[in-house]
């Protein structure tokens, strides 16, 4: 996934989609993100996610934290950094505190570290289907309606491209669930290829706006220590708060992981409903950091609280 986002990245540096190609390219962008959530809706059982709602010690006090507290230091972020970087590099910060988290990576270093698989399966698609509701509310909340010219009309699309695929997914489940389980390698491409499509058109638009001239040495340094702070109270404060709810072990391990990483595959797609092109590419450079330093980050996190 890493080397998918650099390969897109780069190739949108080097070959930016622009003229009268953005729009064709906009409305790929979109047809890969409707199946990325009908492929969603597909693949996520309705009777695991009711079983794993019972959980309450763990779920709610992480809804609250990854959309509550996170939230909130994005947005003290956001604040921090107006005046020392561009306006929509430090909205990029409040944009990263509302995402929801990862599914695969959390549910993934949750496994290695011995946390409670279950609940972070659960967890997590709890967390992405609310994020489809809450995220995009909660910014324009925080950021207030003007902010990096977004509009109600944002939110229709949200719902037309986001929501209303991953209910067909799950609508048509009962059909097509069992094809997905069968071509599991096949999914997992076209999820990860939706996600680098979103990311090529969203920073071919910040490449047509040459970025780099609006981001001067300050703003590269508050990207950096700003996404720094972000991990850090992220990781701190989950593991610290699993500890205060007297989680289990293998509870606050869920916690930690499922409360500290933040989803590129919620973020870049979302960002190019909300965002006009040219605004898009910048905002996603907090997530884009934060996303692959956070792999880097759990690899080791992982090992080390493996009691094994």
């Amino acid at each position: 996934m890493v080397r998918l986002l650099m390969a897109a990245i780069a190739l949108a540096i080097v070959l930016p989609v622009s003229g009268t190609a953005r729009d064709a390219a906009q409305f790929v962008s979109n047809a890969a993100v409707f199946l990325l959530f009908f492929l969603n809706g597909l693949r996520l059982p309705r009777h695991e996610v009711m079983a794993g709602l019972g959980n309450h010690r763990l779920l709610w006090p992480l809804v609250l934290w990854c959309f509550g507290a996170m939230a909130l230091a994005g947005w003290a972020l956001w604040q921090a950094g107006q005046g020392w970087m561009p306006p929509l590099l430090a909205l990029g910060f409040l944009y990263l505190g509302c995402l929801p988290s990862t599914v695969q990576s959390a549910t993934a270093y949750s496994s290695l570290a011995g946390g409670n698989v279950a609940g972070s399966v659960v967890a997590a698609a709890l967390l992405n289907l609310l994020g489809v509701f809450v995220t995009a509310p909660l910014f324009s909340l925080l950021a207030g309606g003007g902010a990096a010219e977004f509009h109600a009309d944002g939110l229709l699309k949200v719902v037309g491209i986001l929501l209303v695929p991953f209910i067909l997914g799950q609508i048509a489940q009962q059909w097509l669930g069992g094809w997905v389980r069968d071509h599991r390698p096949l999914v997992t491409w076209m999820d990860r290829s939706s996600i680098a499509i979103a990311v090529y058109v969203a920073f071919s638009g910040a490449v047509a706006q040459q970025f780099w001239t609006l981001i001067d040495l300050a703003g590269w340094f508050w990207l950096a220590g700003g996404t720094v702070l972000m991990l850090a109270a992220a990781h701190w404060g989950a593991w610290v708060l699993g500890g205060a709810l007297r989680l289990d072990r293998p509870s606050r391990i869920t916690m930690l992981f499922a409360g500290a990483q933040k989803s590129i595959a919620m973020g870049a797609p979302l960002a190019t409903v909300l965002f006009a092109p040219e605004a898009a590419g910048i905002v996603l450079l907090p997530i884009l950091l934060y996303h692959l330093v956070q792999l880097v980050l759990a690899a080791p996190l992982a090992a080390r609280l493996n009691p094994t």
